[in-house]
């Protein structure tokens, strides 16, 4: 495994590398709050079967900076299918098998959804992840608001404090929370929680948080972006959909209810036990997807 750099249009993206460099690529995106250490697992495995494997760290996390300090520390979704596309634009990657999860599910299913010829297949947990900013003010059923608890405190200045001060708490209690059967040790969480020491993670997630309900404004330069998105677009790749029987924060439902929105073929498979982290939870399924989509399509 390598650790590299390199230089997008807004960003210095840090990101891992597994396998060989002319090797059919992966891209492998974690989420909110983890890091790539939820594929420390899944790359090598898939990297020994002779894929590029490429692990990022979102802006915002680890050691991906931005280059200016006069653009927008934004992590609503435009943001962040922007910067994948960017990513592979600046790595040359045309086309790479993408798998994703949380916030790096929305990245990878929104280049998915936009940009269909770059995306060999789909990985996603918990399927459908672009957000439906205009359906936002919709109140949910009492249990789920409940779980979302973490959101509303970001759209408070109080939150903002409380996860500059205890970033570290927040997301341990996150990760017990939408994880109820995993049962991670301090080591482990602290290989990831170096991560949210970036300078601009409080920055990037508050505005996240805010963004999704309305509460703050995007990017301008993403408007166009964030306008393509409001349409909810179908993705028409080949797509299966791990989701976590235990996930504390997304439960699955007995009825998939977002099939409509995968057009290029789609399985959902539930994995009992296993929570939000999926990768990280069940690596051998997650490479066992990524595997079975692959076979069946050209490089």
């Amino acid at each position: 495994m390598l650790r590299k750099t390199i230089r997008t249009d807004v960003l210095d993206v840090a990101y891992e590398e597994h396998g060989p460099a002319d090797g059919a690529p992966v891209i492998l995106l974690h989420g909110f709050p983890y890091d790539v250490r939820a594929y420390d697992e899944v790359a090598p495995a898939l990297a020994a079967g002779g894929s590029r494997v490429l692990v990022p760290y979102l802006r915002g996390y680890g050691p991906t900076r931005f280059l200016s300090p006069e653009t927008p520390r934004s992590g609503e979704q435009a943001a962040l299918g922007h910067d994948l596309l960017q990513l592979m634009d600046a790595l040359g990657v045309q086309r790479a098998a993408l798998a994703g999860y949380d916030w790096g599910g929305r990245a990878a299913c929104i280049v998915s959804a936009l940009w269909p010829e770059r995306v060999r297949c789909l990985v996603s947990c918990t399927g459908y992840n672009l957000q439906n900013i205009a359906a936002s003010v919709e109140p949910a059923p009492a249990a789920a608001e409940h779980r979302l608890w973490y959101q509303y405190y970001f759209n408070t200045e109080r939150g903002r404090a409380g996860l500059t001060k205890n970033r570290r708490d927040v997301c341990r209690l996150l990760w017990s929370l939408w994880s109820p059967e995993w049962k991670f040790d301090e080591a482990t969480f602290e290989t990831t929680a170096s991560s949210f020491d970036n300078p601009d993670f409080v920055d990037v997630v508050i505005q996240s948080y805010r963004h999704r309900y309305g509460y703050a404004k995007g990017d301008p330069a993403l408007e166009p972006l964030e306008a393509r998105l409001a349409m909810q677009p179908a993705i028409t790749v080949p797509t299966i959909n791990l989701h976590g029987a235990a996930d504390g924060v997304g439960p699955a439902s007995d009825r998939d209810g977002q099939s409509d929105k995968f057009t290029g073929g789609y399985e959902r498979r539930m994995l009992p036990r296993i929570g939000h982290n999926v990768p990280q939870e069940a690596p051998a399924e997650t490479v066992a997807a990524l595997r079975d989509l692959m076979k069946g399509i050209p490089q």
